[in-house]
């Protein structure tokens, strides 16, 4: 009972962390929406029916009953049709209606406000300030929240202190994961080593971390060397002749390297069968940004080769794959997730409570990443309409020719809502796979 208690805690609180974020990324355009005059009608958090509302001023407050994202609502955020200074009142054909419907209810939410308020007719770099404000609050977020993680919490950093010995030697590409009678003992067992051991040096070189220690061992291989160890609080030395051993050789991604004639690559080292044991340390103000860079990174490029991560979520949901861990899900599948961390009762709450702020980080870079995507109806359209606006004003005054006055970016509500469907469909098929074959972290 209490494992499905702190399941629920955990989907509450990436609940909780979503809708703040949503909230706060609508504040990112509120505020200098206000700062740059425009008349804002709404600030709504979710959509569908509305659950809760109040009006302050011109602009109504509220939250809604789907909370899978949100809106402010400004007026004039299409502009009329050029040679017009009203929406058309007929117009033929399914996709004009819907151009027509956009810039109707653009025309609405104009009514009795000063033209100078309306969002189209402020200059483009305002424009662009107010669409870049929500996803620069979702980085905002991510930035201070790994600060908090790193700086705060610390990194589970390898120690020089033993947290596993193998009892023996299981040769390279066996499948086998324990010890049998005719396997070697692994020669840190042999020595007496046991998990709590710190290593304090290793034939006479001090080990100040956990890299320093595998490379002293794999350069001692086949000679037998003094471990200086501190055990229960004193110090002991122990003779340990790490074994000459063959390893696979990885590439930077994890996979193993493979010769022309499509072989394993090996390579020799030395083996004690030691591995360590983990402590959080808490990291410098410097590497919050590197931290937030990495994050940004992986987004990206998923969301580069995202047809392709969705043919593979697919093929998933739908035959015999595996899920891949590191790609796209689904709120249901990061709700999953916060759950599985809240409810791991063999971890720390330092732990749990580290690893719920690190997906909210996770998240909120995700949203930034996604929002900036220059396709409508994301924040990232409007920038592109408005800089595109720009360059034609531009060539306007460089070839001499009269403005061409803003983009009629109502035209492209027909696009807007086949996008709409695209991500629709998208949302579907992986909220689907969350349900039926979901990544799990434990």
């Amino acid at each position: 009972m209490e494992s499905v208690l702190l399941y629920i805690v955990g989907v509450l609180i990436i609940v909780i962390g979503l809708a703040l974020s949503i909230g706060l990324h609508e504040i990112g355009h509120l505020v200098p929406a206000k700062k740059f005059g425009v008349k804002v009608g709404q600030y709504m958090i979710g959509f569908g029916p509305t659950l809760w509302s109040r009006r302050r001023g011109e602009t109504e407050y509220g939250v809604k009953a789907i909370p899978l994202g949100g809106y402010i609502s400004m007026a004039g955020m299409y502009p009329p049709e050029k040679g017009r200074k009203s929406a058309r009142t007929s117009s033929t054909g399914f996709f004009n209606a819907l151009v027509q419907d956009a810039r109707t209810a653009s025309a609405e939410s104009a009514v009795d406000t000063d033209e100078q308020r309306l969002f189209y007719r402020l200059p483009i770099w305002k424009r662009i300030i107010i669409m870049l404000g929500g996803p620069a609050m979702n980085l905002l977020i991510a930035v201070v929240l790994y600060a908090v993680l790193l700086m705060g919490f610390g990194l589970q950093t390898p120690s020089t202190t033993l947290g596993s010995v193998s009892e023996c030697v299981i040769p390279a590409g066996s499948t086998a994961t324990s010890c049998s009678a005719d396997d070697r003992l692994a020669p840190g067992a042999e020595a007496g080593l046991r998990p709590g051991d710190r290593v304090v040096s290793i034939a006479g070189e001090p080990i100040d971390d956990w890299s320093e220690l595998s490379a002293t061992i794999r350069q001692h291989a086949g000679e037998t060397v003094p471990f200086d160890i501190v055990r229960d609080g004193r110090e002991q030395t122990l003779s340990v002749t790490p074994l000459l051993t063959e390893r696979y050789v990885y590439t930077k991604d994890g996979q193993i390297e493979m010769d022309a004639a499509g072989r394993p690559v090996t390579e020799e080292v030395g083996f004690v069968g030691v591995g360590p044991a983990y402590e959080r340390v808490q990291q410098p103000a410097t590497a919050v940004l590197p931290a937030v860079g990495d994050n940004l990174s992986a987004v990206v490029n998923i969301v580069l080769h995202l047809p392709q991560r969705m043919v593979e979520v697919a093929q998933a949901a739908f035959g015999t794959e595996a899920r891949d861990p590191n790609g796209p899900i689904s709120v249901v599948g990061v709700g999953r997730i916060a759950g599985e961390i809240a409810s791991v009762d063999t971890a720390p709450i330092v732990d749990r409570a580290a690893g719920l702020v690190g997906l909210v980080a996770a998240l909120n870079v995700a949203l930034f990443v996604f929002n900036l995507i220059p396709l409508m109806p994301l924040d990232g359209g409007h920038v592109a309409g408005a800089l595109w606006e720009g360059l034609r004003r531009w060539f306007a005054r460089v070839f001499g020719r009269p403005d061409p006055g803003p983009v009629d970016t109502a035209r492209l509500v027909p696009i807007t809502l086949g996008v709409v469907a695209v991500l629709g469909v998208m949302s579907a098929l992986l909220i689907y796979a969350d349900i039926v074959k979901p990544v799990s972290i434990l």
